[in-house]
């Protein structure tokens, strides 16, 4: 007779152990942080976009991504958490994730006006910041009926913007897209292993992020 709670104990330990590098990924690889991977992508990528900006203003233009991007609305919603207006820094509930996407959308909103006169960089920033502005539009548009992954949108975003970059110049990076694909593919079993979305709300974070700079896309340039 086969001791069936050995099967289960080890599939509860196997669970376990799965969460400990899910819980890494979704942290490494979180929505606010895509930003600042892209424009250092573009940096290493297309660097000739760059040439006109010195290594000190390259290293401010990034630092300036990383703060109004990643740190500011990391940092308000600490701010919230510590001030009770929300449950969680988690943001595991519809209810605590009104507010910072309120609050991203405004520093979203920020980047690409500001991008709209660049001419030290990629013009393709004017389009991805446009449109992860709009994710956080539809984001909360979308969030008063299910908990769609933010995780989902932000690696939808950043595959999506690959491919329509390369387009843009014309230029093939397999490698870079299939990696892409590859942490697509990675944050999205994340999240599942965690049970923090259903398939559903994962496959809705995915089309909102793609659909977002396809607008973006189609918009701001």
């Amino acid at each position: 007779m086969v001791d069936q709670s050995l099967d289960y104990n080890e599939g509860l330990y196997q669970s376990s152990a799965l969460k400990i590098p899910a819980k890494i990924i979704s942290y490494v690889l979180h929505p606010l942080f895509i930003p600042s991977y892209i424009f250092f992508w573009l940096t290493q990528r297309f660097p000739v976009q760059f040439s006109d900006l010195t290594t000190a203003g390259l290293t401010l233009k990034t630092v300036s991504v990383f703060l109004n991007a990643s740190f500011f609305p990391a940092f308000a919603v600490f701010l919230l958490w510590r001030l009770k207006f929300i449950e969680s820094i988690y943001l595991r509930t519809q209810k605590d994730r009104i507010i910072p996407y309120i609050i991203t959308m405004i520093f979203y909103w920020w980047l690409w006006y500001l991008s709209r006169n660049f001419t030290d960089q990629p013009d393709v920033l004017k389009f991805f910041y446009f449109g992860i502005f709009l994710n956080t539009v539809f984001g909360l548009v979308v969030n008063n009926f299910i908990k769609i992954s933010m995780h989902a949108m932000g690696a939808g975003a950043m595959l999506t913007f690959l491919i329509l970059t390369c387009a843009r110049y014309q230029i093939y990076l397999g490698t870079d897209i299939m990696i892409a694909i590859f942490l697509c593919g990675l944050i999205c079993t994340a999240r599942l292993l965690l049970n923090q979305h259903s398939s559903a709300e994962i496959y809705a974070g995915l089309i909102v992020g793609a659909l977002g700079q396809l607008l973006g896309l189609w918009i701001a340039l």
